[in-house]
């Protein structure tokens, strides 16, 4: 029974603890938002009354020296008053804001202050950079001039003395350089002194403008401001209205030239089926200018071979059967003869090479003789 009643103890001893961790947590927290709220309040009331505060319990503390018995037996007294102060001192949710509205508004006032000076210095930087690297520059050429001029001539001629004139003439003629650009330095400085003045004199006439402006005239200004302002949102009412116009006017428009779209597609599609039904067309009439030369040619045969089939006549069978039996008998004698033809020529080329042969022999025989 003991083992229980001491768990039970334990989970009750680590859920206070959880709960007094949970709230020391909390009570952290507000008083972290309290102090940066009684920072802010500070910020503010320090800018609007800059002189020297003396703490509250410094204050306080001070006349509660002498009497620490007579206070220690009123505390209760004491407690009382200070908590009916609180509740009178607390600042209402308005108030937080515009106290947090200004101090933000002052941050970002400082923010730019600083931002302005930051750049201010880092231009300065930047001047002292470049300003730097010109003078480097000049060094630097100023360097090559010397060993181009005089040390390049040492360096070839080490053997002989130089005498200082050539150095002397240099030095000058690098002085007479740096007194020219010292003289052109100093005019240009000399106008831009003037120009500063005559900006000066300009600024100083527009503060004393300024000051002479009196109450009367700033009531006048803000009267015509309103009225400006008034003119301003008329024209702003008309400018909404005539974007409203042109907007609708530019849907129409946009419908139109879809519209307008849609039918020059379509009128490219019609215009390319006229031009293939154009060909077909003229394709058409070629075939029928064809087809009716090729009819008036077929009437032409047909006439005639009806004519010559008119003229046509037939004749008997005897005469048929007579006639193909003289053909094939006159076809007969043709290759007969043909035939004898050949053999007279076969008979021909062989006297003809005998008489040939015999000629030759002729021709021979008396040679031999002689």
């Amino acid at each position: 029974m003991a083992e229980p009643g001491k768990r039970s103890g334990d989970q009750t001893a680590h859920t206070e603890q959880r709960n007094s961790v949970k709230l020391m947590e909390e009570l952290r927290r507000s008083n972290a938002a309290l102090r940066s709220e009684t920072e802010m309040l500070e910020r503010h009331l320090s800018r609007l009354d800059p002189r020297p505060r003396a703490p509250e319990a410094e204050t306080e503390a001070s006349p509660a020296a002498p009497h620490a018995d007579t206070a220690a037996g009123h505390g209760w007294k004491l407690k009382a008053r200070t908590a009916a102060q609180e509740r009178l001192q607390r600042l209402t949710v308005e108030q937080k804001c515009e106290v947090a509205q200004k101090e933000l508004d002052e941050m970002r006032g400082d923010l730019q202050k600083l931002k302005a000076t930051s750049e201010r210095v880092l231009n300065n930087y930047r001047a002292t950079l470049e300003e730097a690297d010109i003078h480097l520059v000049e060094i630097k050429k100023a360097n090559n001039e010397f060993d181009r001029h005089i040390a390049k001539a040492f360096r070839e001629k080490s053997g002989i003395l130089m005498g200082a004139e050539k150095v002397v003439r240099y030095l000058d003629r690098r002085m007479r350089a740096k007194d020219a650009l010292v003289e052109k330095l100093r005019l240009k400085n000399a106008d831009l002194k003037v120009q500063k003045r005559k900006l000066q004199m300009q600024l100083q006439e527009k503060e004393e403008l300024d000051e002479a402006l009196h109450e009367v005239d700033f009531q006048q200004l803000k009267i015509e401001n309103s009225q400006y302002l008034e003119h301003i949102d008329e024209r702003n009412q008309d400018l909404l209205c005539c974007k409203l116009t042109a907007g609708k006017a530019l849907q129409v428009l946009n419908s139109h030239k879809k519209k307008l779209q849609s039918m020059m597609d379509e009128s490219k599609l019609l215009s390319s089926d006229i031009a293939a039904r154009r060909q077909i067309l003229g394709k058409i009439e070629a075939e029928t200018v064809q087809a009716e030369k090729e009819r008036s040619k077929a009437e032409a045969l047909n006439q005639r071979l009806r004519s010559q089939l008119e003229k046509f006549h037939v004749p008997h069978v005897l005469e048929y059967v007579t006639a193909k039996t003289t053909h094939s008998e006159l076809e007969q004698n043709v290759r007969a003869w043909e035939r004898k033809v050949e053999i007279s020529e076969m008979v021909l080329k062989t006297h003809t090479k005998a008489w040939n042969k015999l000629r030759m022999s002729t021709a021979v025989a008396p040679v031999m003789s002689q």
